[in-house]
């Protein structure tokens, strides 16, 4: 009787805890989660309202009188299949040939890149070669340097760099020199978003990359509002423009350049450092670059996997308990869905949390897709949900603990 009674308090006992813990302490954990999540991505997006959108001065809108050299810098490595598009949206450009120049450094392709890059006989554009200032020296990141490279040949003041993958509007140049001009930033972060999928993508290519937008889309929003409140450092190095004195006096990608990536975020917070009221953000659709999805998902993982890899390296901590929640969250939801597994009556809180986040990140969004266009995407940002959590938990643990392919180049 009595072993009886003490195995009947001891299974009313374990009961009572389970019940507390599902019950209870589960559905407080979530909430708290999502409160905090919420609260930040309902700053982000009243910052990125109260972003004004910058226009050329109307003196400019026909005729540029811009006094700004400008050394557009575009790292190449067998994109035989992009570089001819890029280098015709640059030259395009309204912009006064005798203020640009264009260096195309090569990294070693082993594709018709080069050949193609000769191809554009004109004086603006040069090519280097990076295995010309390399001395059988293995690196972490080529990307780097070959843009100190660049940076040391060019004779502009004020360096642009974007990818071998980009198209750029054909005010794009004139914009970006406007806003430098008017405020005099030692820094510009600018927006980037994909170009449009083929018509001739099959569903799941098409799927992929309206993922791939939606996701890149509400980095950007983000971008936006943390540069402009200067919360924390972001920005995309497909369009990003510094002073070249200043990257210099930063001491260029030194203590960052045995990182794989980080060639945009880690130098704008080196810069940030030393000029934080002169790091800016151009709003404006006129300096929109518009840069290729990838094709399959194995490319894109291992994008995002190198995305996340300078997580825990950035010098600027503000942002990493912004990266921690997020992270927290979607691997929250994933546990919830594990849960459900053995105990359905928590199915109700997965659904509620899911529904709840899709909600918030659409109020986000919505204002950051009227800016670029894509409003009508949104539909299937709902769809898109589950597969945004699993990636996200898998992107960012990875990149914190694996190593990934990058330009056919395996990387730490």
């Amino acid at each position: 009787m009595i072993s009886s009674g003490v195995l009947n308090s001891t299974s009313l006992c374990h009961s009572l805890v389970r019940y507390t813990f599902m019950q209870l302490i589960l559905p407080i954990i979530t909430i708290v989660i999502f409160t905090g999540y919420a609260v930040i991505l309902l700053y982000y997006r009243r910052s990125w309202l109260s972003i004004p959108a910058f226009h050329i001065p109307q003196k400019q809108t026909n005729l540029p009188d811009s006094e700004t050299f400008v050394t557009i810098i575009i790292p190449a490595r067998n994109e035989e299949r992009c570089i001819g598009a890029c280098l015709e949206s640059v030259l395009s450009q309204h912009y006064p040939k005798n203020l640009l120049e264009v260096i195309v450094v090569d990294d070693h392709s082993s594709d018709n890149t080069v050949s193609i890059i000769q191809n554009f006989r004109t004086g603006n554009i040069k090519l280097l070669s990076l295995k010309d200032h390399l001395s059988n020296e293995t690196l972490n990141s080529y990307k780097k340097k070959a843009i100190e490279i660049a940076v040391n040949a060019a004779a502009g003041e004020l360096i642009i760099t974007t990818d071998a993958d980009c198209i750029m509007p054909p005010n794009w140049l004139q914009t970006m020199t406007a806003f430098y001009e008017t405020y005099r930033p030692a820094f510009i972060a600018a927006p980037v978003t994909y170009l449009p999928f083929n018509k001739e993508d099959g569903p799941g290519i098409k799927f992929l990359k309206i993922f791939q937008l939606l996701d890149f889309m509400s980095l950007q929003g983000i971008t936006g509002a943390s540069v402009y409140k200067k919360f924390h450092t972001m920005c995309n190095g497909a369009n990003l423009a510094y002073e070249k004195k200043v990257f210099h006096e930063v001491g260029g990608f030194k203590g960052i350049d045995n990182i794989a990536s980080g060639d945009d975020m880690l130098l704008m917070h080196k810069i940030y450092q030393v000029y934080p009221e002169r790091v800016l953000f151009l709003k404006s659709r006129d300096a929109i670059v518009r840069t290729r999805p990838m094709d399959t998902f194995k490319d894109f993982i291992n994008q995002r996997i190198r995305w996340a890899s300078k997580a825990d390296k950035y010098n600027d901590k503000r942002i990493f308990p912004v990266l921690l929640l997020v992270y927290i969250l979607n691997a929250w939801i994933m546990a919830l869905a594990i849960i459900v597994l053995f105990n359905s009556s928590m199915g109700y809180w997965l659904i509620a949390v899911i529904l709840a986040k899709t909600i918030i990140e659409l109020f986000f969004l919505y204002p950051v897709s009227v800016f670029f266009e894509q409003q009508k995407l949104l539909w299937w940002f709902p769809i898109a949900q589950p597969f945004h959590i699993i990636y996200t938990v898998i992107a960012g643990w990875l990149g914190r603990f694996g190593t990934y392919h990058w330009k056919e180049r395996k990387v730490k």
